[in-house]
């Protein structure tokens, strides 16, 4: 198994996101890039730690490859966006990479050179070598999507996302999300 940390928004999306595709084991949400050891959400909310809300990606690279995981990145958000994401504003909510080795690093830089032509703006997300991740201790932070379907941010934010991602890539979900996707659709169009 091998590790991902990355930051693009709100990490719930980004769990609910990551968590579907095939080869993926465990996402963590949790925060990194800041100087507040240990912090809480609450903490981490203020804007004043230097941390960002990340997820810390564990995967088989035999099924699910760095850069499947970049791939699906530079997707489930706007990486032209300066410390933003829809209406999430603030410096936690910042487009960033954190790399754990050369490898990565070097995947980093030439899948933002890849996608750039892809966006009318500048890319302004951070490659920059990982931090201590701190998982996140509150309870209802883990699993936020599975277990808030019906409020509104998961209905307006988190669901169009992974909406987005299954169109692009439905041949990287797992298929028990492919038919979860397909039901609910379902009950919407009714």
């Amino acid at each position: 198994m091998e590790q991902a940390i990355i930051a693009a928004g709100c990490f719930w999306c980004t769990e609910a996101i990551f968590k579907r595709l095939i080869g993926v084991e465990q996402v963590e949400v949790g925060f990194t890039g800041g100087t507040v050891p240990h912090p809480t959400y609450k903490e981490v909310c203020t804007g004043q730690t230097g941390h960002a809300e990340a997820i810390r990606i564990t995967y088989d690279p035999k099924v699910c490859s760095y850069l499947d995981i970049l791939e699906v990145f530079w997707q489930a958000h706007d990486p032209t966006t300066l410390n933003r994401q829809g209406d999430d504003v603030g410096t936690q909510y910042r487009s960033a990479i954190f790399y754990l080795n050369e490898s990565q690093h070097q995947a980093a830089l030439l899948s933002r050179e890849q996608v750039a032509k892809l966006w009318e703006a500048p890319i302004v997300t951070e490659i920059v070598p990982a931090w201590e991740f701190y998982p996140a201790q509150e309870d209802y932070l883990i699993n936020y999507y599975e277990n808030n379907t019906d409020r509104g941010y998961c209905i307006f934010t988190i669901a169009p996302k992974i909406n987005k991602i299954h169109d692009l890539f439905i041949q990287k979900i797992k298929p028990i999300y492919q038919a979860l996707e397909h039901e609910n659709r379902t009950q919407e169009t009714l």
